[in-house]
This record gives structure tokens, C-alpha cells and sequence, in this order.
């Protein structure tokens, strides 16, 4: 059974320090600052989030499930992705499954700290992973309107 993702202090102080690595554009080249207005509030919320390429697109995966991000970033429909003190806004949309699931197994590849939230293995058949996604939405990025 996969593991719940929750939020406490250690998270916390995790996701402060990558989101200051990324600001610096230290660490994994993949993973950016994604920032998006919260969806009662308005007010601009930062995370850390890792983007996938492939096919020619860039995605984003919710490796611990439909966090706050997640939900915030439908209602916007675009979010800002920063790194190394550049900063590029995209529209973003829930992608079709059959896009979806080579970019979650692609992401399970990858981004291996986040396999235990995940009940599919990179290896499971597409039926499998295909069973992941109301858990770990998979976003398309594209160029705003």
C-alpha cells in the first residue's frame, strides 16, 4: 500500500531548502520553483516541484498526490516556474491519460523518493500505472494564450 504524503516540519524545512537551491539554480536541473495564486486567497504559494520532458512537452507530476499545488493550479490554469533567477509563466491542463502514463512512468523512473507513494512500480504494465493517476495528476505545460 502506498504511503499518504503529510506535511509536518521536516517537509517543511525539505521544501524550504530545495526551493532555495532551485532559486540559486543549484541542484537537480530538473526541478523548479513553481508559483501559483492560492485558489481561495489569491496570495502567490511556492513549492518546489520536478518538471518532465518528453515528447516535446514538459509536464508536471503530483509525486505525493493532489496537494494544495495541484488544486491551485487548475483553478489559476497557468503557473510561473522560476530556476536560477529566471522565471517563464505556462497554462497548464490536466493531461489525457494516454499522455499521462508514459509521463508518470517516466517520472517513477526518475524522481525515486517519491516511489513509495505510488502502489504501481516503473515496470507495472500501463493498466497499472493508469490506476495512479487520479492520485498523482499529470499537468501539461504549455505557452500562455
Amino acid at each position: 500500500m502506498a504511503k499518504t504524503y503529510r506535511v509536518g516540519a521536516g517537509t517543511r524545512l525539505i521544501n524550504w531548502t530545495f526551493r532555495r537551491l532551485t532559486e540559486q539554480g543549484r541542484g537537480a536541473p530538473y526541478r523548479y520553483v513553481l508559483t501559483v495564486p492560492g485558489r481561495k486567497t489569491g496570495r502567490p504559494y511556492s513549492t518546489p516541484v520536478d518538471v518532465m520532458e518528453r515528447g516535446g512537452s514538459r509536464w508536471l507530476v503530483a509525486g505525493y498526490g493532489p496537494t494544495n499545488w495541484v488544486a491551485n493550479a487548475r483553478a489559476a490554469r497557468e503557473v510561473t516556474l522560476s530556476r536560477g533567477g529566471q522565471s517563464e509563466r505556462f497554462a497548464v491542463e490536466d493531461a489525457e491519460p494516454a499522455d499521462a502514463i508514459p509521463v508518470l512512468r517516466q517520472y517513477m523512473t526518475q524522481i525515486r523518493v517519491t516511489r513509495a507513494y505510488f502502489d504501481a512500480s516503473p515496470d507495472s504494465p500501463d493498466e497499472a500505472i493508469a490506476t495512479e493517476l487520479p492520485r498523482h495528476p499529470v499537468l501539461r505545460l504549455r505557452p500562455p494564450a
